[in-house]
C-alpha cells in the first residue's frame, strides 16, 4: 500500500488517504448541494474507512432490500477484509478514472455517480464469489447489475486493475475474457465468442489497451499490449502490439 501526504504533518496509506479526500470533497459538496445531505450521510459520513464506503455503495446498487441489506453488506467487508489486493484494485480504478476522463472532477464524483467504477467493484466482488465456488451468488450479482447498469460482465472473467470504462452502457465482457492493467474501454462495446466456440473462446486484452466506443472483439484472440481499437471496430484477428485498428472488419491503420 503506498503512502500519501495528506497534509502538511500526515502522511496516510492510500486508502486512507483517499477516504479523506472523499470526506473533504463531500464537505464541499454538501455545503453547495444540501437536497444531497441524505445521500452523502449514507455512502460517506456514516462510514470509518474507505473499504465500508465502498461495501455500501456495492450494496446499494445491488437493489436489496432493507432487510438483506446487511447480510449483503457483511458478506461484502468479509471479502474486502480477506482479500486487500480488491481494495487495491478499486483504488487504482478510482486513479484510473480521475486520470483518464476530461469529465471527471474528483473522486467524490466517481464514488456516486459513475456506473462503470461501481459495476467494476461489483464485478470484483462476484468475481471473488465464483472462485470460491460460490457460482449463483456471483451470477446473481450479474444479473442485478446487467439490469440496473446495463453493464454485463461474467463473474468468471479475469481482469486487472486501473481500469476505466467511460459511460458504460451496453457493455458485454464474457466469460473467458481477460483484460490487463491500465486499459480503457467506452461505451457499447463487446468482448465476445463468435457463436461458434466452446470453451475458451472470448478476447484477451493486454495492458495499456484502449478500446473505442462501438468495438465489437470476437473469438478467442490477442489485443496485445498498446494496441488501440478505434470507434465501430469490428475485431476478429490478433492485433500486434502497439497497433491501431479500424474498420469492419478491423484492419491496421497506425502504429505507435
Amino acid at each position: 500500500m503506498r503512502l500519501f501526504k495528506y497534509d502538511e504533518y500526515l502522511e496516510v496509506d492510500e486508502s486512507t488517504y483517499i477516504f479523506n479526500m472523499l470526506k473533504q470533497e463531500a464537505r464541499q459538496a454538501l455545503v453547495k448541494n444540501p437536497l444531497i445531505n441524505q445521500l452523502l450521510c449514507k455512502t460517506i459520513f456514516s462510514h470509518s474507512a474507505f473499504n465500508e464506503s465502498l461495501a455500501w455503495c456495492v450494496v446499494d446498487k445491488l437493489h436489496m432490500d432493507g432487510g438483506q441489506f446487511r447480510d449483503w453488506y457483511l458478506v461484502v467487508i468479509e471479502i474486502y477484509q480477506n482479500n486487500p489486493k480488491i481494495i487495491n484494485q478499486a483504488l487504482s480504478d478510482l486513479h484510473a478514472f480521475r486520470g483518464r476522463d476530461p469529465a471527471c472532477h474528483g473522486y467524490l464524483q466517481i464514488m456516486l455517480f459513475f456506473k462503470g467504477f461501481i459495476a467494476l467493484q461489483c464485478y470484483r466482488v462476484a468475481h471473488e464469489l465464483y472462485s470460491q465456488g460460490k457460482k449463483e451468488t456471483a451470477l446473481f450479482i450479474q444479473s442485478r447489475i446487467s439490469e440496473v447498469l446495463s453493464i454485463d460482465i461474467h463473474p468468471a472473467a479475469k481482469i486487472g486493475s486501473g481500469i476505466m470504462i467511460d459511460h458504460a452502457h451496453c457493455i458485454v465482457i464474457g466469460e473467458t475474457v481477460i483484460i490487463g492493467n491500465n486499459v480503457s474501454l467506452f461505451h457499447s462495446i463487446t468482448l465476445g465468442g463468435t457463436g461458434k466456440e466452446q470453451g475458451d473462446r472470448h478476447p484477451k486484452i493486454g495492458d495499456n489497451v484502449t478500446i473505442g466506443t462501438g468495438a465489437k472483439i470476437l473469438g478467442n484472440i490477442n489485443i496485445e499490449n498498446n494496441a488501440k481499437v478505434a470507434a465501430g471496430s469490428v475485431v476478429l484477428e490478433c492485433v500486434l502490439e502497439g497497433k491501431t485498428v479500424a474498420g469492419v472488419p478491423a484492419r491496421v491503420v497506425d502504429e505507435h
